[in-house]
């Protein structure tokens, strides 16, 4: 019955009343310490300020830059899909995931050129590098950007 329910016992609880003399043992400073800047209304301190002392990412130097538009790929080379795919095998990402050389996660497939090749592959992938694309062709097979 749901006009029956009650809370179990210790689920309901008194909210402290601070800063309501010392007997109550929050009274004073209502357990916010002495004075200052945390002890203020609205005293937050941002994150990074150090108290007025230069902030560390302000006194490390600065290099590089970060590139906004950068696509990150599944990386992988000719010499890992020859250890593991025979002649006349297409491979795909499909495959590769099986084989477990990649794992199926967000991003294009790349394939790159490090590696011998020595059989004829037909690959499948989002992008080639240009000397992988150079040995799959020499070896006979067929490099398919998908």
């Amino acid at each position: 019955m749901l006009d029956k329910l009650k809370a179990p016992k210790g689920a309901n609880q008194k909210r402290t009343r601070r800063g309501r003399g010392e007997g109550s043992g929050l009274g004073k400073t209502s357990g916010r310490g002495g004075k200052g800047q945390t002890a203020r209304t609205g005293g937050s301190i941002k994150p990074g300020f150090e108290g007025g002392q230069m902030p560390l990412y302000r006194r490390l130097p600065k290099r590089g830059f970060t590139n906004k538009f950068r696509q990150a790929c599944r990386v992988v080379n000719v010499g890992s899909i020859a250890e593991v795919f025979g002649a006349g095998s297409t491979v795909d990402e499909a495959a590769l995931v099986e084989k477990g050389i990649i794992k199926r996660k967000l991003g294009p497939l790349k394939v790159l050129g490090e590696g011998e090749l020595t059989f004829a592959l037909n690959v499948k992938a989002n992008m080639f590098s240009k000397s992988a694309v150079d040995k799959i062709t020499a070896a006979g097979g067929k490099a398919e950007v998908v």
